[in-house]
């Protein structure tokens, strides 16, 4: 299955999210194979796209799901800098507390292999210098849901958790991989993590159930994505839930757990039950493999009830 996804194709809004996190250009380079170490292995064209987890979830959360979105984080004074913000414009984010900043844009050097799996590195770059002040923590306590990841400093994920009003959600998609602080745990209220990064955050090679309840014991709803084999959630100390995978063809895995989480973070904003939000998400994820790219590839929200309409 594949679906064309237009520029802006968004629903009035509904609930509000504010996204603290990374900005990135990919540079992209289709490959036979993932190279191995010490090896050389020629690919295809070089195609330059907006991406950036943080960026990557405003855009999804916004046109996807349909949110309030406004975007928080740090770009630089350069070409790259201009590209980002204006596709986070063209999927209706608000990016009024986005700063400029005298450093390169980050930037995300990605391989796609013939099967649609991806290998990244990124250079930081500005998202090295992405903080959290007044304005901004104004601007996060309006928000229904606060979502963040870990390319940007860890002491900006902490005021922006810190910041949020009462009653509204904190999500944390913990990736990349990195210890988290226990006073960073105590204010996560749904952790999303892949396979990989629920075994490093709890230290252990078990099985996707036992990592989401061992996590879940920490404090926090836990969802667990598992790629075609769908998600794992656990909440309130209640057994572990599966959602399953929606079955599409893959072209470019890029970006689809980003698109995931934004539109997790919309579909709580709106008042969706977790179980809920992560059947809508995993929608949004698997169209979002359908097309090459990572913030091109977030479908619209109309393509995404279809897809639920058609299960």
């Amino acid at each position: 299955m594949t679906a064309e996804h237009p520029a802006r194709d968004t629903p009035p809004p509904t609930g509000r999210v504010v996204v603290v996190g990374s900005a990135n250009v990919d540079l992209v380079v289709p490959v036979p194979r993932h190279p191995a170490g010490g090896e050389t292995v020629l690919g295809g064209s070089l195609a330059r796209h907006p991406g950036g987890k943080g960026a990557n979830q405003a855009v999804a959360a916004a046109r996807a799901g349909g949110a309030d979105t406004s975007f928080i984080g740090a770009l630089g004074s350069d070409e790259s800098g201009d590209l980002l913000r204006e596709s986070l414009e063209s999927a209706g984010v608000d990016t009024a507390l986005v700063t400029r900043v005298p450093e390169p844009t980050g930037t995300a050097l990605i391989t796609v292999s013939a099967d649609g799996e991806n290998a990244i590195v990124v250079a930081p770059g500005a998202n090295s210098r992405v903080e959290v002040g007044p304005g901004q923590s104004e601007r996060i306590a309006q928000a229904d849901v606060v979502l963040a990841q870990l390319e940007i400093p860890l002491e900006a994920v902490t005021a922006a958790a810190a910041a949020r009003r009462e009653g509204a959600r904190f999500v944390l998609n913990a990736a990349p991989s990195r210890e988290l602080p226990d006073h960073l745990w105590s204010e996560i209220d749904v952790l999303v993590v892949n396979e990989h990064e629920a075994s490093d955050l709890a230290c252990d090679d078990a099985e996707p159930d036992e990592l989401a309840r061992a996590l879940a014991s920490r404090g926090p709803s836990v969802v667990i994505t598992l790629g075609g084999q769908g998600s794992v959630v656990v909440e309130g100390g209640r057994d572990p839930v599966h959602v399953s995978a929606f079955p599409v063809d893959p072209v470019d895995t890029t970006g689809a757990g980003d698109t995931f989480c934004g539109v997790l973070a919309a579909a709580l904003a709106g008042g969706s039950a977790l179980v809920d939000a992560v059947r809508v998400a995993a929608a949004a994820g698997a169209l979002a493999t359908t097309a090459a790219g990572a913030q091109a590839s977030v479908p619209s929200a109309s393509a995404v009830a279809e897809l639920l309409r058609g299960t």
